[in-house]
């Protein structure tokens, strides 16, 4: 594909190769883990400024959690705890991805919405977007689009989870 890839960790001077790369690239995990290495690194205003200028940021899973304001809502076990729970906060929204409706059959804990509904109304000033395997949200420009085929439940304090499907307009998430 023409791709060439470089982890961050083979470079000695990691905010330079960051100001250098022509887009970022940040994959799964443990979210806990990676916020937790970020912070050792000191690159999240690094990484920030780098993508607000406009450097193409691609982040799944764990990846797509630290795109977020906090990792607060991630699925993931505190294996290792942060200096605290600030991400890259390049979208004004939460994500959380592999986000699932399921109950199962004796299943006696919490599900997903409950433990998203606990996060907003802690900040009730925030959206949290489920957003469901095989679908991203993408921001480009000012305009964010949903791909994929599935929709997204967004959530917001005082008012109950909407679907979003791939078209609906996703400009609120800016407010």
């Amino acid at each position: 594909m023409g791709i060439e890839v470089e982890s961050l960790h083979k470079h000695k001077d990691h905010k330079k190769a960051i100001r250098e790369s022509e887009a970022i690239v940040v994959g799964g995990g443990n979210t806990f883990r990676l916020l937790k290495m970020i912070q050792q690194l000191d690159i999240i205003e690094t990484v920030r400024y780098k993508v607000l200028d406009g450097t193409p940021y691609v982040g799944w899973s764990a990846g797509a959690n630290v795109a977020s304001p906090t990792i607060c809502t991630t699925n993931d076990m505190p294996i290792v705890e942060p200096d605290n729970f600030s991400a890259f906060n390049l979208v004004r929204f939460q994500i959380n991805p592999h986000y699932l409706d399921a109950n199962p059959d004796g299943h006696a804990g919490e599900t997903r919405e409950q433990r998203i509904e606990e996060y907003i109304a802690m900040d009730p000033f925030s959206y949290v977007v489920g957003l469901r395997e095989g679908s991203m949200i993408k921001v480009d420009d000012g305009d964010i689009n949903l791909i994929g085929p599935k929709s997204a439940r967004v959530f917001k304090h005082g008012s109950s989870p909407r679907e979003y499907k791939p078209g609906d307009d996703f400009d609120f998430l800016f407010e």
